[in-house]
């Protein structure tokens, strides 16, 4: 499956992100994802991630035999930005070991 971001529409605090599949001869499947605004902020993640965040919870909903409405929800978020920040952590750990 071949995800392509099409933009997003808003509508107060609630972004609907827009992808379509087009792989192979048949014919595009079309999805979309909400994301509510005010987590983003909650949980310090910059607005320029939404799409790349949604693409992933799609490609990963999509691979469950259940398919329905697709929204990243503050869990999404919050793991995203608790994986992030181990990321820094080990980095900057191993910057300090290496300047040694």
């Amino acid at each position: 499956m071949e995800l392509r971001y099409l933009g997003f529409d808003q509508k107060l605090n609630t972004r609907t992100y827009k992808f379509k599949d087009g792989t192979g001869d048949d014919p595009a499947a079309y999805f979309v994802v909400t994301a509510d605004l005010r987590l983003f902020l909650l949980h310090r993640i910059a607005i320029q991630e939404g799409p790349a965040l949604c693409a992933s919870k799609l490609a990963s909903d999509l691979q469950k035999p259940a398919l329905g409405n697709h929204e990243l929800t503050g869990e999404d978020l919050c793991d995203y930005a608790t994986a992030r920040a181990l990321a820094e952590t080990q980095k900057a750990a191993s910057r300090r070991r290496g300047a040694r």
